[in-house]
């Protein structure tokens, strides 16, 4: 059988940078081992599979599959699917704001989509899951050999974005959860490497998470507040170019560390890998921690094709 696909770059406005997605808009009749294959075939940081939605709420089902697994939620591949349906005309919404709903393993994920002129021009996703943190309890040595660099490289000064106190390393999700590591500078993020081995010891099989994601004050670009780096081994993807659930996951990890309000920053990622991206992310901080957590950025429509599933 014959599939039809599309691929797009997204968290950024230009083509060849942001993060890769291929999005299969009619993909009933595909198996589980069908999908996680198709994904490993595409090799991008992730594929989703788009149905008919579950329930009278839902815009529609998708599936989400990295190169190694399927994951219950994921940023890039919710504002990219979001953003395809919009521009493929898939969905019918209205100029300015208009919502639809993706029903994702987490649960249902709201996407906001700005239209103009009858096309998408951004898409802002709002986090299903409830906040949540663990803290950890490594070293700072332990925690810096993770990603090759020095034990005082780790640790932020919460005023570089705003929030109280120091940061320190502790795991946080909003329906994924990351391994937040916040480091003392810029220079430090783009020096870091990480060591697979330090890796596979530290974060083994049954972690809270071995997703890693490194957060640094400042960055390259105009009106950057955040330069962040993603590596996820075990999910087939070393490093990648923008995670959305990651910045979600960062926006639970700020919401315990900020006053009651509203409260917004923007993000640098991939210009390590040559795909700079820009994410958006802002939270609404109610009784100590983040009451809703919205990641969002534009998208790049790229190529189409048809896959072909022999059986």
């Amino acid at each position: 059988m014959e599939y039809e696909y599309h691929t797009l770059d997204v968290f950024t406005d230009r083509p060849f940078a942001g993060n890769p997605l291929a999005v299969f808009p009619e993909a009933r009749g595909l198996t589980d081992e069908e999908m996680q294959a198709i994904a490993q075939e595409l090799n991008l940081s992730e594929t989703v599979f788009v149905f008919p939605p579950a329930t009278p709420e839902g815009t529609r089902s998708v599936r989400i599959f990295t190169p190694g697994r399927e994951v219950p939620f994921a940023g890039h591949p919710t504002v990219g699917t979001a953003f395809h349906l919009a521009s493929a005309g898939a969905v019918e919404l209205r100029e300015g704001d208009a919502t639809l709903v993706l029903e994702e393993v987490v649960g249902p994920v709201p996407v906001r989509v700005t239209m103009r002129d009858g096309r998408p021009v951004s898409a802002e996703l709002t986090a299903a899951g409830a906040p949540r943190e663990v803290p950890l309890a490594w070293e700072a040595d332990v925690t810096a050999s993770l990603v090759s660099l020095p034990g005082e490289a780790v640790g932020m000064d919460g005023g570089a974005l705003g929030v109280r106190g120091r940061l320190e390393p502790a795991f946080a999700s909003v329906g994924l959860p990351f391994l937040i590591l916040p480091l003392r500078d810029l220079a430090s993020a783009e020096a870091a490497v990480l060591d697979n081995t330090a890796w596979a010891r530290l974060l083994p099989e049954g972690s809270e998470s071995r997703m890693v994601y490194l957060v640094a004050p400042g960055g390259r670009g105009e009106g950057v507040d955040i330069h962040v780096r993603m590596f996820a081994p075990d999910a087939g993807v070393p490093e990648d170019p923008a995670t959305g659930s990651a910045a979600a996951a960062l926006g639970a990890y700020l919401g315990y560390r900020s006053p009651e309000g509203e409260w917004a920053w923007s993000i640098e990622q991939g210009l390590e890998m040559g795909r700079p991206s820009r994410l958006e992310l802002s939270i609404s901080v109610q009784g100590g921690c983040a009451s809703s957590v919205r990641v969002g950025g534009p998208s790049v429509p790229m190529s189409s094709g048809v896959l072909t599933v022999r059986r």
